[in-house]
């Protein structure tokens, strides 16, 4: 019997290949998503797929692991050098259990965790409460002014209240650079441990376009994907040994079983990716791809959160208007571009609709768009956005960045 996915499994075959049009068609602008090179995907799809490998490298509870116990090396090493650290753990399957990770190495059950509020920019695991974050722990929370910024004065203000076991810094809407020697000042004044999540940024970080969290928190989680293009799945680092033996210990046992050695594989390919040049001049065209789309939006006349961006995402706010992030969503998706509805500072509407869209643009870049391309994807979101129940507008758009996309097609085929 073939075993050929096209024959075995038509229906899923079919998925593939119609995810690989959607892909290719549409305009990818969801600042949390990215396209990984061939050669990760090859990593993934290989026969350590098959393997089981408990515990870590030299240090197995399973035989036959020599060659897993070299790619898990590979990927440590890499990382360590991507990020100038002394430690890294390769093994979490997501951010969330990266994240979840560092609170079971570092904390009992119910210390305080100080975090950004989800609806400002935070994320689920930085202690907002439907999050196992929220719900195992005492979690509070600081936010960003009406203007979009951090105040700084304010997070120590409420750091000194709270008296926090844990400061989280770093955020999945924030289109501002993060200050970590502010963050850790503030750690210091009040004895808490400095816990970055650079999972959208680190891309930008191990390029040199964003302050590091090196040499100023203790501990840094990210996720592979996102701005590092790389495979799904996520990663804990830091200069402390006796950190990073309590993470190795919450991650496997005390989270996880066998580690993922076909993702981790993927991850070494991906960090080699990001140690070169190439990668280096991509982080740069990320940032002024980003820095175009928000010049045009501006110049368009729609309100952005911060009134600009430093990073890799802009946040578009609507508060005031009569249409929503939903709607927004909804009309740019029906014209071939995909973001997502986001809340803003001055939020107005539940979390379901918001009053905002997030819009990255690191996909495209990896596409090869640069400010040129930029320049038109906003000028058509700006009409979209203007227009917003034009249906015969949305659908003219979509032929027209249809045929956008069609010059920098990324995949000639859906499986390798």
């Amino acid at each position: 019997m073939s075993y050929a996915m096209e024959t075995f499994d038509p229906e899923i075959f079919e998925a593939i290949n119609q995810e690989l049009e959607r892909q290719t068609n549409h305009l990818e602008m969801i600042a949390s998503e990215n396209f990984t090179i061939p050669a990760v995907m090859e990593a993934m799809g290989s026969v350590f797929t098959n393997k089981y490998a408990e515990g870590y490298p030299y240090k197995r509870y399973y035989g036959g692991c020599e060659h897993a116990d070299t790619v898990e090396q590979l990927a440590i090493d890499r990382a360590c050098e991507l990020f100038n650290c002394k430690f890294a753990n390769v093994q979490p399957h997501s951010g969330s259990q990266a994240n979840g990770a560092v609170y079971a190495a570092l904390l009992k059950p119910y210390d305080k965790i100080l975090g950004m509020d989800l609806s400002h920019g935070g994320h689920l695991t930085h202690g907002s409460k439907p999050s196992f974050s929220g719900k195992n722990y005492q979690s509070f929370t600081y936010g960003v002014e009406l203007d979009g910024y951090i105040n700084y004065d304010k997070v120590m203000e409420i750091a000194k209240t709270v008296q926090p076991k844990i400061i989280v810094c770093g955020a999945s809407a924030y289109a501002r650079e993060i200050d970590f020697k502010k963050f850790r000042d503030i750690a210091d004044e009040v004895g808490a441990i400095l816990f970055a999540d650079i999972a959208h940024i680190a891309g930008l970080v191990c390029a040199d376009e964003h302050m590091s969290p090196f040499p100023y928190a203790d501990v840094v989680t990210t996720t592979t994907h996102k701005t590092l293009a790389g495979p799904r799945g996520g990663m804990i680092m830091t200069n402390d040994e006796d950190i990073a033996k309590k993470i190795n210990s919450a991650i496997f046992p005390g989270l996880q079983g066998g580690p993922l050695v076909h993702v981790i594989a993927a991850k070494a390919v991906g960090f080699k990716y990001n140690l070169s040049d190439e990668w280096k001049t991509y982080a740069k065209q990320v940032k002024a791809n980003t820095k175009v789309l928000a010049d045009v939006l501006i110049k368009r006349g729609f309100d952005l959160v911060s009134n600009g961006t430093d990073n890799h995402l802009v946040l578009v706010s609507f508060v005031g208007k009569e249409f929503s992030g939903k709607d927004a969503d909804a009309a740019l998706g029906a014209a071939g571009i995909t973001v997502n509805k986001n809340t803003v500072p001055g939020e107005t509407r539940s979390p379901f609709v918001t009053s905002g869209i997030r819009v990255g643009a690191a996909a495209l870049t990896s596409r090869g768009m640069k400010e040129t391309e930029f320049e038109i994807i906003a000028n058509k979101m700006a009409d979209v956005l203007e227009n917003i129940e034009d249906s015969e507008l949305h659908a003219k758009i979509k032929d027209e960045m249809k045929e956008l996309a069609s010059k920098f097609v990324i995949y000639d085929k859906a499986i390798y």
